[in-house]
This record gives structure tokens, C-alpha cells and sequence, in this order.
């Protein structure tokens, strides 16, 4: 707070410059209390996934399959294939065209996590258009 004497006068002038001090203190104070309060509102929600009624679509003529077994095995069509050379064998199932679309389907008792790990290889292998396959629920 700035205050200017003047000894000549008797009276104090006004001092028309605004104190921030207090706003810089309560705008620290929210800022803790929010950054404490964030990770807090964030909650954990189970999900029951349901089954897909979308409209299927036309089948291309030669569908290339990637199929992960119940015991975490792979096979292109009937094909059995080996997780290190995944990226090279559907190369040669494509013929070099990484446009084509792959159609991934996994047992229903392979978990999230394994599909996802396929999808990642399938990523990096260059092959960024994939189709999840299942059962199609009746209406």
C-alpha cells in the first residue's frame, strides 16, 4: 500500500492503486485446493460391453482373417503363423498393399489386453486398417 506524505498539508491523500497481495494469496489458495481436488473426481467405472446390432457390411471378395486362438495362437485364414514374423506374413497374405483392410477376430475368452498387443503389432507392422469381427445379435 502505497501512501504519499505530504508535510505541508494535514490531510492524508488517497491512494488509488489497488492491492493485489490479498488476490495473488486467494488464487494460490484455489489452485492447491484444486489440484488437490482433480484426482479425486476422477472415478473407476466397471463396463459391461454389449453386443453390436450394427448393419453388417458387404464382404470383399478374398477377406485376409487374422485370427488369435484361446491360447493366444495366430493363424492368417488356416494358415498358423508366428508372432515375430506377423508384419511379414501378411505381406506375402497381401501382397506387399498395406491399404488392405485386415479382418481381426479373437475367441471370446482372449482378454482386451491380447487383442490390443495384435493390433500393436498390426500398427507397427503398417497396417492401420483393421476390422474387429464378431457375432452378429439378433434383433
Amino acid at each position: 500500500m502505497a501512501v504519499h506524505l505530504d508535510h505541508g498539508k494535514d490531510e492524508l491523500e488517497e491512494a488509488h492503486e489497488i492491492n493485489v497481495t490479498p488476490f495473488i494469496d486467494v488464487m494460490l489458495v484455489l489452485l492447491i485446493i484444486f489440484m488437490v481436488a482433480a484426482p479425486l473426481a476422477t472415478v473407476d467405472v466397471s463396463v459391461d460391453l454389449p453386443a453390436s446390432s450394427a448393419q453388417p457390411q458387404q464382404r470383399p471378395p478374398k477377406p485376409i482373417f487374422l485370427t488369435v486362438k484361446p491360447d493366444l495362437s495366430l493363424s492368417i485364414g488356416d494358415e498358423p503363423v508366428q508372432r515375430e514374423v506377423l508384419g511379414t506374413a501378411l505381406e506375402q497374405a497381401t501382397n506387399g498393399d498395406k491399404d488392405v483392410r485386415i479382418f481381426l477376430r479373437a475367441d471370446k475368452v482372449v482378454s482386451y489386453g491380447d487383442v490390443m498387443e495384435v493390433m500393436n503389432q498390426l500398427r507397427a507392422a503398417g497396417f492401420l486398417k483393421v476390422a474387429l469381427v464378431g457375432v452378429e445379435k439378433s434383433p
